[in-house]
């Protein structure tokens, strides 16, 4: 039986209420099991500021920068056990080499984080470069190659990394072959997600870039979003699913997973947005956001 409980979501100010239904909560008295650190959507470019009409928000490309090493001193100082980027690293310059120099900047500030580090592809790391360019010069803790999709443990509890970075005809974005509004998990990318599942021994965190919450703008999330949740939901193990691309943020409870869509650190000048999540051994998670990231803890109603 599903238990009702309140999804507490900090803005500007003190925690708004939001009703939702299963999703876990820390116990009282409890002491996180691990830390880890989230952020999304730099889109560093050398290229002009951008404006866009609200709830998107401008995009400053020229201060990511500056923001990921103020968010990578943070990090330092917080000690989460890893830091993962959730896709959208780098944005697209004039030509191929350009954009691969925005890559490799962008790289070089977060490899300056003391801990393990880890990527997620999204739409914008593929505009001029494929996937194999992009995996080849950044770097994801204990792999000698960066993968696409891939699975990894601290403290016991597995992450999972989802690609999807496909097109409707499953093929991998390439550059001119590829829509932000039109991403999709293969079924061959769908079964792997399921062994990986059947063989976690306890909570489950999975990261994309594109969401799955179905609350999010139609436009943002995986065209089989409900095949993923499908698969997540079956297996009872997944607590929360973190994700970037909606630039503005979201947070939902659906079927007792909760869905957080990380704020992007490319809005608007002088702003800036990361977060921190404390993982409890009840499977409760409590994210703590900086500057304009939103804070949310799951409590029992």
């Amino acid at each position: 039986m599903e238990c009702s409980r309140r999804l507490f979501i900090e803005g500007i100010g003190a925690f708004t209420a939001v009703s939702v239904v299963g999703c876990k909560s820390p116990k009282k008295g409890e002491l996180p099991l691990m830390r880890f650190g989230l952020v999304t959507d730099c889109h560093y470019a050398d290229i002009p500021y951008a404006k866009r009409e609200h709830p998107i928000g401008d995009a400053a490309y020229r201060e990511t920068l500056s923001k990921l090493r103020e968010c990578v001193a943070v990090m330092d100082s917080e000690r989460p056990s890893f830091l993962v980027e959730l896709g959208d690293f780098k944005d697209q310059g004039p030509d191929k080499a350009s954009t691969i120099e925005y890559l490799d900047r962008v790289e070089a500030v977060f490899s300056q984080f003391s801990g393990p580090r880890y990527h997620v592809l999204g739409n914008h790391d593929l505009d001029l470069i494929d996937k194999p360019e992009f995996l080849s010069r950044i770097t994801n803790y204990g792999q000698k190659e960066a993968l696409p999709h891939y699975s990894f443990e601290v403290a016991g509890i597995k992450f999972i990394v989802l690609d999807a970075c496909y097109n409707s005809k499953l093929e991998d974005y390439v550059p001119g072959n590829w829509d932000w509004t039109d991403a999709n998990v293969p079924p061959q990318e769908l079964a792997w997600l399921e062994d990986e599942l059947a063989s976690a021994t306890g909570q489950v965190i999975v990261f994309g870039h594109q969401c799955l919450d179905p609350n999010a703008d139609p436009r943002h999330i995986v065209r089989n979003a409900a095949d993923v949740r499908a698969v997540l939901e079956k297996s009872g193990k997944v607590n929360a699913v973190f994700t970037g691309h909606q630039h503005a943020g979201l947070i939902s409870c659906v079927n007792g997973i909760t869905y957080y869509s990380l704020r992007a650190m490319v809005l608007n000048s002088g702003e800036n947005g990361y977060a921190v999540a404390d993982v409890y051994p009840s499977g409760g998670i409590v994210v703590t956001g900086f500057r304009k990231a939103a804070s949310a803890r799951i409590d029992v109603a």
